[in-house]
């Protein structure tokens, strides 16, 4: 179903609620994750979420709203690479998420240390912090990093690969979590069925846009890092079973374990406070939200 809904369907059933509510309208781009976090965080009372099922239609939706001189509505996309593209928002009432996406906020967040702290083995994350001269955090990012570039080299050179369903552990070493480009490339290719494609040319595509410039929390998706921490906490950070630390559970918990103080630190919201001080009567927050 959610296939088939359009800018225009979103558009029009915020209008259609307009009659019914006088406060602020928030177009995010999920249904799920994006709809459950986000109506935490601001004040439902003057504030009504709606999902756009995508990120296109989330700008189509907002750019129809506009044109019709709409007010009282705002949007939140996912970043994903358009930092790194030198894209920003082109409209007011646009807004993007500090880092790639809503989960790499969550994860760049104190939500990951609860998630560490009720699935984690003391002494492993220990061991494993040690063996590698840094935090958790840091590792999951180095490990992602490859195939955020591979996500980007896809998208930047029309690839149409695709990621969702890879296998992880076929391609991450399960007691160091880094993770073999050679093999990622391997099973990416595999699951788009693109065995057209050269590894070493895809390879290459990936090391041109490796910087030490860029940051990894613009480069890594916030799936493919909670992806990795599963494989962790069933093994080096954990002793648990798969099934207690899929992926769904652990994105469940680190979404349930955000708090609107972390929220009060980040860009994004700052921008929409900025929003609310030029867009009166309109508001997104409640008094106890302000920081």
């Amino acid at each position: 179903m959610r296939n088939y809904i359009t800018a225009d369907d979103v558009a029009n059933g915020i209008r259609m609620a307009r009659a019914q509510f006088s406060g602020t309208f928030l177009i995010v781009e999920g249904q799920t994750a994006d709809l459950r976090v986000y109506k935490r965080l601001i004040d439902s009372k003057r504030v009504q979420v709606t999902p756009a099922h995508n990120k296109d239609n989330a700008l189509a939706a907002l750019k129809i709203l506009e044109e019709a001189d709409f007010a009282g509505v705002v949007a939140i996309i996912d970043a994903d690479f358009w930092r790194l593209e030198g894209l920003c928002p082109t409209s007011p009432n646009q807004f993007m998420t500090d880092t790639h996406d809503l989960e790499t906020m969550l994860l760049e967040s104190p939500s990951l240390e609860k998630l560490l702290d009720e699935f984690g083995s003391e002494q492993k994350i220990a061991r494993f912090t040690e063996n590698n001269k840094t935090n958790v955090r840091q590792v999951l990012l180095s490990a992602a990093d490859p195939i955020g570039y591979l996500r980007w080299a896809s998208q930047r050179n029309n690839l149409s690969l695709k990621f969702e369903g890879i296998v992880f552990n076929r391609f991450i070493n399960r007691d160091t979590l880094h993770v073999d480009s050679s093999e990622l490339i391997r099973e990416v290719k595999n699951k788009s069925r693109r065995h057209d494609l050269s590894d070493n040319d895809l390879q290459d595509k990936l090391d041109e846009l490796v910087d030490s410039k860029h940051s990894s929390w613009d480069i890594c998706c916030g799936h493919d890092l909670v992806c990795i921490l599963s494989v962790g906490l069933s093994r080096v950070l954990g002793s648990n079973q798969h099934r207690e630390v899929e992926p769904e559970v652990l994105e469940k918990f680190l979404r349930a374990g955000y708090e609107s103080a972390y929220f009060l630190s980040t860009q994004l919201y700052q921008s929409l406070r900025r929003w609310e001080t030029s867009n009166s009567p309109f508001r997104i927050f409640s008094t106890e939200q302000q920081a």
